[in-house]
Parts: C-alpha cells; sequence; structure tokens
C-alpha cells in the first residue's frame, strides 16, 4: 500500500504529518510521489483563514471527481473546524481531528468511512521525524488558554496538552544526532508550556532542559508566544535566552496598537504592557528579533484604532511584521460583530505594507557592509545560495553554497526588507 499526502497550514501540520507518516511507515506502507501512485490520499487542512479553506474545499471536490477510487482522508484543522464543509466538498472521506492523528492507520485500513473528530491529543508517545534539510520542528505543546474572539484554531486544538520534558529531549537529541542544526519548538501558543503537567515546569525550564542534556551543534528557535503569558515569565525567559544556542527571536503577535480593539478581540494585554514586554526583551538582547502579527480591519477597528497601529510599528520597529486582513471565521464571536467593509480592509493593508516595508528597510540596511556571523539551514531562494541566520535569526542569502550545519561569516552587500545578502567571506 502506498500513501500521499498533502498539507496546508503551518509547523503544526507538518508535525502531524511526521505522526501519521511514521505510523504508516511502521505498518509497512511506502510514500507515494503522486496520488496517481498512491493507494490513499491524506489531505492535511487549515482553517485559519477564509481563503485557505476555500482553496482547500475546491482541492477536495477535485481529488473526489478525479480519483473516486481512491480512499481520502481529510486530516487537521478543517475538518474538526468545519466537518460540514469538507463533508460536502468529500462525501466518501473519512475525517481525523489534528487530536486523532494518532489513529491515521484505523482510518487508511478501515473498511467503511470514518469520522473522529473528538478526544485529546495522545501525549505518550512522539514520533521519530527527520530534519528538512538542517530545520526540524518539534511541537511541544497543542492548545491555549485564550479565547480570541477572531481565533478558529481555538475550535480545532482548545484544549491545553504538552509533551513531556523527556520525550521532547530525546527527540531533538535525535534530530541534532540526524543533523538537525535549527530545532523550532512549536506550539498553539508555546507560552502555555507545561501549565497542565501538574508541576511547575514551564518553558524557560524546558530550554534549560534541552539546552543541559542535548549536545552538539545546533540552535533553538522559540515559536509563538501570546504575550500575556510571556510577560509572567519574561524575566526566566530571557535569562534562558543567554544560551548561545538559542536565537534571540521573540514571535510575539500584538494583533493592534489599540486597546480598545485589543479589548473587542479578547486579548489579555494592554498596549502599554505590550510595550512593557518589548522594552525588557531590548533592554537585555538589543539586537534581537522581535517578529509579530497584526490583524488589520477587525471588527471595531475604526480610523483611529487603525492610525494607532501603525504608530506603534513605527515606534517599536518590528524586524518581522505577518500582516493579515481580518476574515469571518464560523462559530467564532467576531464573526457576529458589525464588519468593517473590505475596501477600507484592503486599503488599510497597503498603508500598513508600506510602513512594514519601509521599517523593515531601514532596520535591514542598518546591517549594510558589516561582517556578521551566520549558521547556514537550507537552501536559497535563487540558484546557487544557501540561507543561513544569524543569531537573532535574521536571514541572510549567500554565495557560494556551503554545507548546512557550518558557521560562516559573511560580509552584507545588499537587503530586501525581510533579509540581507552577501558573500561568504570565511568558515567560522
Amino acid at each position: 500500500m502506498r500513501y500521499y499526502i498533502e498539507t496546508y497550514g503551518c509547523a503544526l501540520a507538518e508535525f502531524d504529518n511526521a505522526v501519521a507518516e511514521s505510523l504508516l511507515r511502521s505498518r509497512g506502507y511506502a510514500k507515494a510521489s503522486s496520488i496517481e501512485e498512491a493507494d490513499c490520499v491524506l489531505v492535511n487542512t487549515c482553517a485559519v483563514r477564509l481563503d485557505t479553506e476555500q482553496r482547500i474545499a475546491e482541492r477536495l471536490r477535485e481529488i473526489t471527481e478525479m480519483f473516486p477510487e481512491k480512499r481520502l482522508i481529510v486530516m487537521g484543522c478543517l475538518a474538526k473546524a468545519r466537518p460540514g464543509l469538507v463533508m460536502r466538498a468529500a462525501p466518501h472521506a473519512s475525517l481525523l481531528s489534528p487530536q486523532n492523528v494518532s489513529k491515521v492507520v484505523e482510518a487508511v485500513e478501515s473498511k467503511g468511512r470514518v469520522v473522529l473528530l473528538e478526544g485529546s491529543r495522545d501525549t505518550s508517545f512522539l514520533p521519530r521525524i527527520s530534519p528538512k534539510e538542517a530545520v526540524a520542528s518539534v511541537m511541544i505543546q497543542e492548545g491555549c488558554l485564550g479565547d480570541c474572539s477572531f481565533c478558529i484554531t481555538k475550535i480545532a486544538r482548545r484544549q491545553l496538552k504538552s509533551y513531556s520534558p523527556r520525550q521532547i529531549v530525546e527527540l531533538v537529541r535525535d534530530l541534532v544526532s540526524q543533523g538537525a542544526v535549527e530545532i523550532r519548538l512549536t506550539g498553539v501558543d508555546v507560552a502555555a508550556y507545561g501549565r497542565d503537567l501538574g508541576e511547575r515546569f514551564m518553558l524557560p525550564d524546558l530550554l534549560w532542559s534541552i539546552l543541559e542534556k542535548v549536545e552538539g551543534n545546533y540552535m533553538l528557535r522559540v515559536g509563538m508566544m501570546t504575550p500575556d503569558l510571556a510577560l509572567e515569565m519574561i524575566d526566566e525567559l530571557l535569562e534562558a535566552y543567554r544560551d548561545e544556542r538559542v536565537y534571540k527571536y521573540f514571535h510575539l503577535p500584538v494583533q493592534s496598537g489599540d486597546d480598545r480593539v485589543l479589548k473587542v478581540m479578547k486579548r489579555k494585554y494592554t498596549v502599554d504592557e505590550f510595550r512593557e514586554l518589548h522594552k525588557k526583551v531590548k533592554a537585555r538582547y538589543p539586537d534581537a528579533m522581535v517578529a509579530t502579527d497584526i490583524i488589520v480591519g477587525h471588527p471595531g477597528e475604526d480610523k483611529e484604532a487603525f492610525e494607532n497601529t501603525v504608530k506603534l510599528v513605527k515606534e517599536l520597529r518590528f524586524e518581522k511584521v505577518h500582516l493579515a486582513q481580518y476574515s469571518i471565521r464560523p462559530h467564532t464571536k467576531a464573526a457576529a460583530m458589525p464588519q468593517v467593509p473590505d475596501n477600507l480592509k484592503k486599503e488599510r493593508s497597503k498603508l500598513l505594507a508600506q510602513v512594514v516595508e519601509e521599517v523593515g528597510l531601514s532596520v535591514m540596511g542598518s546591517y549594510m557592509g558589516r561582517e556578521v556571523e551566520a549558521l547556514v539551514t537550507e537552501a536559497g531562494h535563487r540558484r546557487g545560495t544557501v540561507t543561513a541566520r544569524m543569531r537573532n535569526y535574521v536571514p541572510v542569502v549567500v554565495s557560494p553554497p556551503v554545507e548546512y550545519g557550518k558557521w560562516v561569516r559573511v560580509t552584507v552587500s545588499s537587503y530586501t526588507f525581510f533579509d540581507v545578502r552577501g558573500t561568504i567571506k570565511g568558515i567560522i
């Protein structure tokens, strides 16, 4: 039997793929390179945005029509959050929520259609996974403690479930032994890690545990943290970051620069509290990359609120900003609120994107002519280049290509608003 898998979504979906594939391989299944060669097709889905949802639904209809004889299993967030939509697009497909990915073999081998959407994630095991190039993602937790008005992910991945420190350490050690040099610790909200384990063992403790028990040439990249939970443990977190094997990278989604909108969003912090968090990070690590997410056009955002967001981006000079126009997600509180007109959302998104680009050009331009050190982790987007990362996670596109895992010295000769570029001057 051969399986084929398509994936939409984030690092969590990629990790769930690894779980599914490890279980299928243990049963003797082989991975096909195309749908035509496969006996069963797995589609791992995302529910965050409306446009992605529509694209997935169309793809499911296409697979159903073109390959009616193949067994189809729809996994992931859309299966859990929007099962009706999935069933309309692919009436004969089996459905697996993210929490039931460990039952993929049952879904594949069942004689009939299987729908497994309830229950909680099985955290009794972590799969053996392989790095992609020299990068690997490790899910350390699922679920969150928030109730954001715009978020459909809480429907798909609601319950907080953390993997044990022992499991995570063992997996990181195995990945490093396979040649991974960048380990991404991912989750719905990694700042919530450990709060369900019945002991005071949280994210900073996990970092120390990995760093103390796993030797080798590698860097840890910590994933998204909600600002309110990050602020609760920021001193301990900054102390753990002092190890050279932790990228000075902080993904802290502010979502809006306006207190009133944050309240409508049901975020658990104020703009001033976010400023304080940012200040603490920069005071300890001035060159740290602070990445953030911003939603433009959320219900309740008026002209003044939008201008406050623009001011905050200019004030804090984020090194990386992910902009998203608000899109209505079913079963969320924001879906029932008065909506910002689409033309205003588009106009505001365009204006803010220009500001983000201006800030990014200024930040990345500060590296011009400097010699920097960076770790080679992935192939570059342009032929004959590789991508390396500074210790603050700023991407450096370099040539000539060298093998992954090498630290290189690079003189920066050009830049864009999201990376810098140069020529390798030497290997460290």
